[in-house]
Formats: C-alpha cells, sequence, structure tokens
C-alpha cells in the first residue's frame, strides 16, 4: 500500500501546494519562479504531473485566500472563548 497526499495551503503572505507520494515529495508549486517543480532523484522512474498543475496551483490558492477571508469576516464578531 502506498500513501498518496496532496496539500494545499495559504496565509496572507504565502502559500503552498505540493504532491507526495510515501512522504517524499514528486511536485510542488514554487511561487517565487512561477512554475511548477518536480524534485525527483535521476535513478528512479520520473513521474511527470499534467500540463496545468501550476496554474491549477495558482487557482488553489485565490480559492484558499478567498476561504480565508470569509472565514475571517464570519468569526469576527465570535469571542475567543466560544
Amino acid at each position: 500500500l502506498h500513501v498518496d497526499r496532496q496539500v494545499s495551503g495559504c496565509s496572507d503572505h504565502d502559500g503552498e501546494d505540493v504532491y507526495n507520494l510515501d512522504g517524499e515529495e514528486l511536485w510542488f508549486a514554487d511561487f517565487i519562479k512561477k512554475e511548477g517543480v518536480e524534485p525527483q532523484p535521476p535513478f528512479i522512474d520520473h513521474i511527470t504531473y499534467r500540463d496545468g498543475a501550476y496554474q491549477a496551483a495558482e487557482v488553489n490558492q485565490q480559492i484558499c485566500k478567498t476561504n480565508l477571508d470569509n472565514a475571517r469576516s464570519a468569526m469576527k464578531d465570535f469571542k475567543i472563548e466560544d
């Protein structure tokens, strides 16, 4: 059995979109260089992600930031104790 994991998250100033298999990074979005990176060693059969993976990661970041703003607006009147 294998563990396949995709993580997408954001904050006001940063974001992450990454794919892992069995704890090894297969692909991640480099939002500074504006490209997808496949940091796989040369001695394995290389796994390539489809065209548009980086663009999808950018869209996911915009959705995440919108959701973050919505959650802040919804929670602004809640007391910490609640």
